[in-house]
């Protein structure tokens, strides 16, 4: 598998280029930012970009969709519960587009990628792991985890869906959808020892330390 993590934009946003070296088909995780730098990687890779998939309904994940799968001629994944906020960022008339639901997969190649519904930060939220691998969007960074308190945040939720998280094995590597961490990626075991939030064991507890409870 061909993986790049690419800093993109001026919210220390992270897209993701996952390619399969056999097909030379790729996936775009998140188009926000700078089109034209995912593009050149791609082309260096040899890489022909096939599907655009997004983590969730936020500007700064979606905003370049468009240009990026026109000129790609990609078609667009997103789960079913954020398609309709995404729609009001990006012109879903002009592209192919498809949503997605739990435990969804999309084969890139002969790579599978497989999607979790982990809602909290928005309604439609997703992970997705491949191989090794999870993209954890804003649902979880390192050492910390998305905002609850913008539109379709919802906290009990997010709760819920770290714990869906804690449940895969400790050598799963974290890669987030910011760069808001020491270091740019993680392990699901390194959260359990390290991230305050990842290690809370109750919805109380859980939002005793957000404040709100």
């Amino acid at each position: 598998m061909i993986f790049h993590q690419i800093p993109v934009g001026p919210m220390q946003n992270f897209v993701y280029l996952i390619g399969d070296e056999n097909t030379k088909e790729a996936a775009v995780v998140d188009a926000g930012w700078e089109v034209d730098k995912l593009i050149e990687i791609s082309n260096k890779e040899n890489l022909k970009i096939k599907k655009i998939i997004l983590t969730h309904s936020h500007f700064d994940h979606i905003q370049k969709t468009n240009k990026l799968a026109e000129a790609t001629n990609s078609t667009v994944y997103c789960h079913e519960l954020d398609f309709d906020e995404i729609k009001k960022t990006i012109n879903t008339d002009s592209i192919k587009a498809a949503t997605l639901k739990n435990n969804d997969e999309i084969k890139i190649g002969n790579i599978k990628i497989k999607i979790i519904h982990t809602p909290g930060h928005t309604p439609g939220a997703i992970c997705l792991i491949v191989e090794k691998k999870l993209l954890t969007g804003d649902t979880l960074f390192v050492n910390a985890i998305g905002r609850t308190d913008l539109a379709g945040g919802d906290s009990i939720k997010l709760f819920e869906s770290l714990q869906k998280l804690k449940k895969l094995d400790d050598h799963i590597e974290i890669y987030p959808g910011h760069n808001y961490g020491e270091i740019p990626f993680s392990t699901i075991g390194n959260e359990k020892k390290n991230n305050p939030y990842f290690k809370c064991e109750s919805k109380e507890q859980f939002l005793n330390l957000l404040g709100l409870f």
